[in-house]
C-alpha cells in the first residue's frame, strides 16, 4: 500500500483519499502513532521554488534511532553526511541522479523524486496504526482522515492538523475556508493525456478519475501558462504509480511535451 504527494500539492492516502493541502510548513507525512513504541516517523517541508512550483525542500525521517534527513543531492545520518549506498542496522539508503529511495527492514520502502513527488510503502502490519497527512491506513477512505465521530474536516483543517510545532517557525496556515475552483472545463484534456495508448496498461490498475481530478486542479491553477510543471507532474505520477502497481507504462514523454 502506498501513499503519496506529488505536483501542485495533491496528496493520496493509504486508504485512497486524493486531496490538496498547500501548506509550507513542516508537516507529520507518515508515521506510526502507536503509543508504546514508534516504529518511524517521516515528516516533509515543501516551499515553492524559484519557478513559483511547491517542492519538497526536505525529508526528515525517524527509523526506530536512526535519523535521516534529505535534501537533494544530500544525505545526512545522525547529523554526518554520507556517501550513498548507505547502509545501517536494517536501513538502506540509495541515491541516483533522479530519485532518492530508502528501504528500512521493518516494512517500509521510500521514494523522493529530489522534487515534489514523493511516495512510501508500508508493511500491512502497519493498519490502523499510523498518522499525518497519509491518514490511519484502515483500508477505509474518509473516516477517521475527514470525518472524525461527528466532526468531518475539510483537506484544508485536515493538513493543518498535522502541523509540527517548532517554536521558531515562521510559516501561516493555509487558509481553511479558501473553496477549489470547479475544473471542469480542463476535463477533456486531461482525460485525453491520461487515457493515451502509452497508459493502456495503466486503465485496469489504478483510479484513472483521481488523477483526472488532480490533472483539473492543476490547469486551474496554472491558469493557461504552457508549463511543464502543470501539464506533467500528475501524468509523471500516473505513470510511476502504475509501475508501481505492476503495470508497463509506455514511452509518454516526447520531444516537444514534457
Amino acid at each position: 500500500y502506498v501513499c503519496s504527494t506529488w505536483g501542485n500539492n495533491h496528496f493520496k492516502t493509504f486508504d485512497g483519499d486524493v486531496y490538496q493541502f498547500p501548506g509550507i510548513c513542516e508537516y507529520n507525512f507518515v508515521s506510526d502513532c502507536r503509543e508504546a513504541y514508534r516504529e518511524f516517523s517521516v515528516h516533509i517541508q515543501r516551499a515553492l521554488n524559484s519557478n513559483g512550483h511547491p517542492e519538497i525542500q526536505y525529508i526528515l525521517m525517524k527509523i526506530k534511532d536512526i535519523m535521516v534527513y534529505l535534501k537533494p543531492n544530500l544525505v545526512v545520518v545522525d547529523g554526518r553526511i554520507v556517501k550513498t549506498p548507505y547502509y545501517s542496522s536494517g536501513v538502506l539508503i540509495e541515491s541516483g541522479e533522479i530519485y532518492t529511495k530508502i528501504y528500512a527492514k521493518l516494512g517500509m520502502v521510500l521514494m523522493w523524486n529530489q522534487q515534489d513527488a514523493l511516495m512510501v510503502e508500508l508493511d500491512n502490519k502497519f493498519n490502523n496504526h499510523t498518522c499525518g497527512l497519509c491518514g490511519d491506513y484502515n483500508g477505509i477512505p474518509i473516516y477517521n482522515e475527514f470525518i472524525d465521530g461527528d466532526v468531518s474536516y475539510n483537506s484544508i483543517t485536515y493538513g493543518n492538523l498535522q502541523k509540527i510545532s517548532k517554536p521558531n517557525a515562521k510559516c501561516e496556515d493555509p487558509d481553511e475556508t479558501q473553496a477549489l475552483p470547479s475544473c471542469n472545463k480542463h476535463r477533456d484534456e486531461c482525460q485525453r493525456l491520461l487515457t493515451s495508448p502509452a497508459f493502456a496498461d495503466c486503465r485496469l490498475r489504478l483510479n484513472l478519475e483521481m488523477y483526472i481530478q488532480a490533472c483539473m486542479q492543476d490547469m486551474c491553477a496554472c491558469n493557461g501558462k504552457e508549463d511543464s510543471f502543470c501539464l506533467c507532474s500528475t501524468i509523471s505520477e500516473y505513470s510511476r504509480q502504475c509501475s508501481h502497481a505492476g503495470g508497463r507504462p509506455g514511452e509518454w514523454r516526447t520531444q516537444n511535451f514534457c
